[in-house]
């Protein structure tokens, strides 16, 4: 349990819930992790980013921000991408520790006591993987998604990072600097942007930790397996790029 000083006036943990078209769990999701939150930290802020949606989901946030004043609503009304979303989250966020989730919660929000415990023990990073083999994978992805992770994996292996086994889980934790150096640098709206974040961090010379966590696959997830692909291997080209240009390090 984290019982933080009362007399703290920043955040000590920032929680950032980027959301596009969440209506039917953003409500469920923010009541969750408020709940889970206020009885552990006496210092805390969630973030949600709604990017440019469509549908309530940016109304029943800001319903749970005027109950709550420790919930903040970004809302953006051009949809840019999740990497647009999770850097604009991490970069507002005051937290000493900063995580960010998905909206349905897919790793459970208690499992950010797993995350923590390392950036306490001196990591810069800790990353929720479902590639490990201490991984509990309650509800699994559909064999083509699976596949499509395995075949995007090893093109992240070749192209990007090695030795990071899930670059792609939605659960990711850091010190409030490190995300700042890392999300100031970083450049990619689309789904390839964990990847992105990742090669930054290896570059900056911060350490990972590879963390196993409980994991449920959401049916309704926004990634499409025809166009999605495509997308993130010109991302993975784009990191390469970037980094041999010396982007990253200005």
């Amino acid at each position: 349990m984290h019982k933080l000083d009362k007399k703290n006036v920043e955040p000590s943990l920032s929680i950032v819930i980027p959301a596009y078209n969440e209506e039917a769990v953003i409500k469920k999701t923010l009541e969750k992790v408020a709940e889970y939150l206020e009885g552990r930290y006496l210092s805390y802020e969630i973030i949600v980013v709604c990017d440019g949606c469509k549908d309530n989901t940016a109304r029943l946030a800001e319903e749970a921000a005027k109950a709550n004043h420790k919930i903040q609503v970004l809302d953006r009304k051009t949809n840019m991408g999740k990497g647009f979303s999770v850097r604009q989250g991490c970069l507002e966020a005051k937290g000493n520790y900063v995580i960010f989730t998905d909206a349905d919660l897919s790793t459970p929000i208690d499992e950010i006591e797993k995350l923590l415990k390392w950036l306490e023990e001196g990591y810069d990073i800790a990353i929720g993987s479902r590639a490990l083999k201490e991984s509990d994978i309650q509800v699994r992805q559909a064999w083509y998604r699976q596949t499509m992770g395995k075949i995007f994996n090893l093109l992240v292996q070749t192209l990007a990072i090695k030795g990071i086994k899930d670059t792609q889980c939605g659960f990711k934790g850091f010190k409030k600097e490190v995300a700042r150096k890392i999300f100031q640098r970083q450049a990619i709206n689309g789904f390839g942007f964990d990847v992105e974040v990742l090669y930054i961090a290896r570059m900056l010379g911060y350490s990972i930790k590879e963390v196993p966590v409980r994991w449920l696959n959401r049916a309704a997830s926004k990634v499409n397996p025809l166009t999605h692909p495509l997308q993130m291997l010109t991302d993975l080209i784009r990191i390469r790029l970037r980094g041999w240009k010396g982007a990253y390090e200005r």
